[in-house]
């Protein structure tokens, strides 16, 4: 019998299996992918965000169904996914989802964007240590070291689309689970929005990788544990 697929799909702050310290064991029970998104790699040239190649990315990975993870801004890949193919996705984790276009007219999410729109109309003027901090601060990104050097981290992050921009609606019948840190209030508008749709909102409170905690990672395990059951019933 094939192992379970699980599809993890990572943010802005890591790529692969780098972006997924603590989940790594988990492929000793699931047969477990962890992605590279659009202009994400160590060695090819960073590119602009691509919504809709970022979902495919996902429903290829997917095979003939699974479970699919996503952190942060790779939360945009796993709904649109879901919405092209919801007959794949058999369960969505999505942590600290990062959303936007969903919750655009909201409080916290429209200043968020009157702040990312006054770093872009400044990007030329910003070296790149300055943007990269700022766009750190923003997307709330703890910077690796040794990994890439900060010139082609900060031409990712000046090809990073608002997600505000991607064309998102609500997954019907895909059992969704949000887990957010309890820190920032545009995670938790978000993440109250999809609970109001029918999602399952925990708060485990870590910051913005939640999941990296020993408790975190627990906390997954248990969700997939139960979704992976969910589907033998």
């Amino acid at each position: 019998m094939s192992k379970t697929r699980i599809v993890f799909v990572h943010g802005v702050d890591g790529f692969g299996a780098a972006a997924w310290p603590a989940q790594h064991l988990l492929a000793g029970r699931y047969d477990c992918l962890f992605l590279k998104r659009t202009g994400f790699d160590a060695i090819e040239q960073p590119k602009a965000t691509d919504f809709a190649a970022d979902a495919q990315i996902v429903l290829n990975e997917l095979g003939d169904g699974g479970h699919v993870v996503a952190h942060s801004q790779g939360a945009v890949a796993a709904m649109m996914a879901a919405v092209q193919r919801p007959d794949l996705i058999h369960s969505l984790i999505l942590i600290e989802p990062f959303l936007l276009s969903l919750t655009a007219e909201l409080p916290a999410t429209a200043a968020y964007s009157t702040h990312l729109a006054d770093l872009a109309a400044r990007s030329h003027e910003l070296s790149d240590e300055d943007y990269l901090a700022e766009f750190n601060t923003l997307m709330a990104v703890v910077p690796t070291t040794g990994v890439e050097t900060s010139a082609r981290v900060a031409a990712r992050a000046r090809l990073q689309a608002p997600s505000t921009d991607a064309p998102l609606h609500i997954i019907p019948g895909v059992p969704t689970t949000v887990i957010t840190g309890g820190w920032e209030p545009l995670y938790e508008e978000v993440a109250e929005y999809l609970n109001a749709t029918g999602a399952r909102h925990i708060v485990h409170r870590n910051g913005h990788r939640p999941h990296d905690s020993s408790d975190g990672a627990a906390l997954i395990e248990k969700l997939l544990e139960a979704a992976v059951a969910a589907r033998l019933d």
